[in-house]
């Protein structure tokens, strides 16, 4: 891939995904203040500043450089997590599935309003492909993150709700898991385990869905 193709890429997909990282974070701060914990929002971290949440290596240097690795068929990367205190919440047991369960809901509702805007443009009779890449790049990448932190392993958002769903004794073998789940999520990735058997039958099922919304916005648009 030239330079000219990168700097394309990149300017597309910039904004989609600092909104995807950035709105994500925060909603699982703000269910946390929600719920009875303060800690991200004392330290500013209940915000739509991307640069409270983007980490220099997990955000940017990361995603860049597995880009150039793979030409684009492989890109991962991560922000700062939003702390939280689960002993501080009112419910911690309960009130974990909801915090958890805020940033995958807030990319999913992302990935919706992207698909609206989308079809908005068409409406409106633009056909400029830079803005229509733009959009559809923001329902793909609300989807991946969707998908991929819906995964039931912690520290994953999908390990945490699991956590808080199962009855205490298997909840507390799961959470024995987080402190080694970041590196058994990447071995998985890496032997390709999570994009066939997760990520293809979730997203395939979230598109569905997001089809299923969008139907009466499609119809506008013809």
């Amino acid at each position: 891939m030239n330079l000219e193709q990168l700097i394309q890429t990149v300017a597309i997909y910039a904004l989609p995904v600092l909104f995807a990282i950035t709105v994500h974070e925060a909603a699982h701060g703000y269910a946390a203040r929600h719920f009875g914990d303060n800690t991200a929002w004392m330290m500013g971290r209940v915000t739509l500043n991307p640069v409270s949440h983007i980490d220099p290596v997990g955000t940017i240097l990361m995603p860049l450089l597995l880009y150039f690795a793979t030409s684009g068929s492989f890109v991962f990367g991560y922000a700062k997590p939003v702390p939280v205190r689960f002993g501080n919440l009112r419910n911690p047991k309960r009130d974990m599935v909801w915090v958890a369960l805020a940033g995958p809901g807030a990319n999913f509702v992302m990935a919706l309003l992207w698909g609206i805007a989308l079809y908005g443009l068409h409406a409106a009779g633009v056909t400029e492909p830079f803005f229509l890449k733009m959009c559809n790049g923001g329902v793909l990448w609300n989807i991946v993150m969707f998908a991929f932190n819906m995964f039931p392993l912690p520290p994953l958002d999908g390990g945490r709700i699991l956590v808080g769903l199962l009855p205490h004794r298997q909840a507390e073998l799961l959470s024995r898991v987080e402190p080694w789940g970041f590196f058994i999520v990447m071995a998985l990735v890496i032997m390709n385990v999570i994009s066939t058997l997760w990520m293809q039958p979730v997203m395939g099922l979230t598109y569905g869905l997001l089809n299923i919304l969008l139907s009466p916005f499609a119809a506008l648009a013809q």
